[in-house]
């Protein structure tokens, strides 16, 4: 389901797309804010690798909700020690592989369509893709006057976050599955894609103008809350019920120079997962008062609460998934068949969790050599 910034078909201009189509699944416009402030060093804690500090980066989004709670609940500042853990936030996917190609970040997490971009853009020299973070959250969400089956779907307008983005990907296969057609570039056919920011989305629904929409979280339980619909959970779409929307990504350079650093933040990550999974409610809580402390402001019961379920928190990267939306975006039409050998470097993530009795990931043939 991810797009890739260079190869797209019939005359999109290559550097007009890169913004457009590397648009993180969960992202939400295209500036970021530095968050500086960290957390507290513990008295006599040691710096890792020499370093005064990791700069990690995130949306401020619930399928974010690792680096949310993690940075809430001071997982990543006690992992580091002395070596103080810096946060950036960031609201779209374009802006944080910047930042992490010029070292303005060193780790990220990001969805899977700027992952990919970022690493092909580069000839596979940028960036890897070190673990998982989430899985789901994203729902094809209706006016229940409008359509009552999926079968009414044909004929309608239906919102997908961007051109080439993880769910518009997803949706036009979709939309291919059920024998329909669909020019994937200008959203014609025999149903109208409408590419629409998830910020409008809900205020488009409300309007009238759209008729449903294919979207992440938390914009399809702010759907729901304005009267809609869910018609379809995407989850149901894929074995097991799971396929990556979140992930770790960290530079090669950073990687190699200072893999303590690295292996530290990895086992703060696995640390926050389990203690999230172990603690629901008062991980939703968590993730909530950051989104706050980011934004000014929380989401509200009746979005978070149905928005946290659908996500399901996980260290493994899901890769069969990624790969398998790469090639639901080649089937589109919109990317030519990318080299993602080697986005992949999971051996870190697997020492830690070996190290903490946990069942290793794997790479789906994709890891580093």
């Amino acid at each position: 389901m991810p797009a890739n910034r260079s190869l797209l078909r019939s005359g999109i201009a290559t550097l007009a797309a890169l913004p457009l189509l590397a648009l993180a699944a969960c992202g939400y416009g295209s500036e970021a804010k530095d968050d500086t402030a960290g957390q507290k060093v513990a008295a006599g804690a040691k710096k890792i690798d020499g370093l005064d500090s990791v700069k990690i980066g995130y949306f401020g989004n619930l399928t974010h909700a690792t680096a949310l709670v993690g940075v809430q609940k001071g997982f990543f500042q006690k992992a580091l020690g002395a070596t103080q853990a810096k946060y950036q936030i960031f609201n779209a996917g374009p802006s944080e592989i910047e930042a992490l190609n010029s070292g303005a970040i060193d780790i990220g997490w990001i969805g899977p369509s700027p992952a990919i971009n970022g690493y092909t853009k580069s000839d596979g020299k940028s960036l890897r893709i070190i673990g998982g973070s989430a899985s789901g959250g994203v729902k094809l969400v209706v006016d229940p006057k409008k359509i009552k089956s999926l079968k009414d779907v044909k004929g309608k307008k239906i919102a997908t976050p961007q051109l080439g983005n993880t769910q518009d990907v997803a949706f036009l296969n979709w939309i291919a599955e059920q024998g329909w057609k669909v020019d994937a570039e200008s959203g014609k056919g025999d149903v109208s894609v409408v590419r629409t920011d998830n910020k409008v989305t809900p205020d488009a629904f409300k309007s009238g103008s759209i008729d449903g929409a294919w979207v992440p979280e938390p914009t399809a339980s702010k759907l729901v809350a304005a009267g809609g619909k869910v018609l379809l959970d995407e989850s149901s779409l894929w074995p097991g019920k799971k396929f990556v929307i979140t992930n770790i990504v960290v530079s090669q350079k950073f990687l190699t120079e200072h893999p303590k650093a690295v292996e530290a933040v990895l086992k703060a990550s696995v640390d926050t997962n389990k203690w999230i999974n172990a603690n629901p409610d008062e991980a939703k809580a968590a993730a909530n008062r950051q989104l706050e402390a980011d934004s000014g402001k929380a989401l509200p019961t009746n979005v978070l609460d149905p928005a946290w379920k659908s996500i399901q928190i996980t260290d493994d990267p899901l890769a069969s998934t990624l790969n398998t939306e790469a090639q639901h975006a080649v089937k589109a039409g919109l990317l030519k068949d990318p080299k993602l050998a080697g986005i992949y470097d999971l051996t870190l993530l697997n020492k830690v969790l070996k190290n903490e009795g946990e069942s290793t990931v794997d790479d789906a043939g994709l890891g580093a050599e």
